[in-house]
């Protein structure tokens, strides 16, 4: 049986609006979003396993395609292989919130607890990919303190029960689902 969620989202800082459809499956989670408008229009695919580990994303901005995977012999971007995101376990797409998602959903933090993750951080339209260190901290039921572990950004990102983005303060908050 496969459930399925539609969310809008609205990049506040770029003026962009992210139409975003969340496919689960009992192989696993299928996302595809375009986001318009703002600096960095884009589509992603992107895909996990059912219990929302990170395997790819396939992202298309400016009429290039990047293809960043996450296979049991480690990162592979754009077909070669990237032993400096050895540490990383899913990606953070900069334009999208959904990114958010992926470590609240794979570490179940318990109210007060908090985890330093690396991501492979996808900068978009650019499309470079490097390793970014990260903390999340869950505040209290439905609120994750976000913070940048090698700048001073630091954000309290409200979520709903899926772990979807409802308002990530500057960045976007969700329109519909």
């Amino acid at each position: 049986m496969t459930d399925s969620t539609a969310i809008v989202w609205r990049g506040l800082e770029d003026l962009s609006l992210e139409s975003c459809l969340i496919e689960r499956g009992p192989d696993g989670v299928l996302v595809q979003s375009v986001i318009e408008g703002g600096a960095a229009e884009c589509s992603y695919t992107l895909r996990t396993t059912a219990d929302w580990q990170f395997t790819d994303v396939v992202l298309r901005a400016g009429g290039c395609t990047l293809e960043v995977r996450r296979t049991e012999r480690g990162w592979e971007v754009a077909g070669q292989a990237r032993p400096d995101l050895s540490d990383a376990r899913e990606v953070d797409i900069s334009v999208s919130p959904l990114s958010n998602t992926l470590p609240i959903r794979r570490l179940g933090l318990a109210v007060g607890a908090s985890a330093d993750i690396i991501t492979a951080y996808i900068q978009v339209p650019e499309l470079d990919v490097t390793a970014d260190p990260q903390r999340y901290t869950r505040i209290s039921e439905n609120v994750y303190l976000y913070e940048s572990r090698d700048s001073e950004f630091q954000r309290s990102v409200t979520v709903d029960a899926d772990g979807l983005v409802i308002e990530y303060p500057g960045l976007f908050t969700r329109v519909s689902t």
